[in-house]
């Protein structure tokens, strides 16, 4: 029997071209049944991610910029790195807000376990931009850590200023200083004296200031807080600038002591001379800041040459030498004691507001 018949039928039987179109299609049932059946491909491994938590130095910013930022607020530098804000911590520097930010950071591992953020390690000194739809900074890392929030510390200094006497009449103790409703120091207690010039105050002002610890130094409005630093104090009524006195400890401007200082004037007319009096009084509120307990009063001496052409030292017509003795109410400091804020000692020079009469003299000696 031949293979193919003259019909095309294999084995005179079934035909060639049917016979090949069941074996394509018994082909591509086996085909798909061993694809559907198959076991799965496994998935690549996902990348391990990790948080880290930095502090960011954004420095100093405009008000309108600082009302935009707030908690949550988030930037994706790219599509494996997240940042999100966790804490602010506001203070004012100038006419300025400075800001420090705690970001957390979200990004892959690298080989050495390390967190990318951005394409980098959240280095010491790197710097990261934050963009959102209200606003774009950029700050320094400062510090790297497992905390969301910012290390705040609220420090007790005792702060001393000049101002106009319209500002020291504002000053008042309860007065909060707030940034973006966020209270970041407070008056508490503000005690003024007059000075050398009638339209300026001096004031002593115990206050409350919020500050940021950074590489364990508080800091406030970007510079330590600690003595002999300026600090700046903004209100809706007024903005003192102050020098910081003192740092915690004792600084009740109650915590005074009166002693027995001598005073000197010299070359002062003579009618000057005689509108002072003892019980002449300077107070501060209604507190008694000095009181006059005696006046001596002698002629200066002057050198004339007399018609022989002598050399004589003759008493001068009217200018007069005075010396005072007052009782001062006078504040101990770390760097010795103060009359009104400043130091008092032999040789410095202070001013008494006495009412009728305004004396700037030098000190002689003070008591113990």
């Amino acid at each position: 029997m031949e293979l193919i018949d003259d019909e095309g039928r294999l084995f005179g039987r079934v035909n060639v071209i049917d016979a090949l179109v069941v074996l394509l299609i018994a082909a591509v049932v086996v085909a798909g049944a061993a694809f559907v059946f198959a076991d799965d491909p496994e998935p690549a491994p996902a990348p391990e991610t990790d948080t880290a938590y930095a502090t960011l130095d954004v420095g100093t910013v405009s008000p309108y910029i600082v009302d935009a930022i707030e908690e949550g607020d988030t930037h994706s530098p790219d599509g494996s790195s997240d940042l999100r804000i966790t804490d602010v911590h506001l203070t004012p520097q100038g006419d300025q807000t400075r800001v420090v930010l705690r970001v957390a950071l979200e990004g892959e591992l690298n080989d050495q376990d390390s967190l990318i953020y951005g394409g980098a390690p959240p280095r010491l000194g790197r710097t990261l931009d934050i963009t959102t739809d209200r606003y774009q900074i950029g700050g320094q890392i400062r510090a790297v850590g497992d905390s969301d929030a910012l290390t705040t510390e609220q420090q007790r200094v005792l702060l001393s200023s000049q101002v106009d006497a319209g500002t020291a009449t504002d000053v008042t103790p309860g007065d909060e200083i707030r940034l973006s409703d966020r209270t970041v120091a407070r008056i508490n207690n503000v005690t003024t004296y007059t000075t050398d010039r009638p339209t300026q105050r001096q004031l002593l002002v115990e206050a409350t200031l919020t500050g940021h610890r950074q590489q364990d130094r508080l800091r406030f409005g970007g510079t330590p807080v600690r003595r002999g630093q300026t600090v700046t104090l903004p209100t809706s009524d007024y903005t003192l600038d102050a020098q910081i006195e003192q740092v915690g400890g004792d600084i009740s401007l109650g915590a005074t002591t009166t002693r027995t200082v001598t005073l000197r004037m010299e070359e002062v007319r003579e009618d000057f001379a005689d509108a002072i009096e003892p019980g002449m009084v300077e107070r501060a509120g209604d507190t008694t800041v000095a009181r006059v307990t005696g006046v001596e009063t002698e002629p200066s001496l002057i050198i004339a040459t007399g018609d022989d052409g002598s050399v004589n030292v003759v008493d001068h017509p009217v200018d007069r030498e005075v010396t005072i003795t007052a009782d001062l109410q006078l504040r101990e400091t770390p760097a010795g004691l103060a009359f009104k804020g400043d130091q008092i000692r032999q040789g410095s020079t202070v001013t008494l507001d006495l009412g009728t009469a305004t004396v700037e003299a030098t000190v002689v000696s003070v008591g113990r």
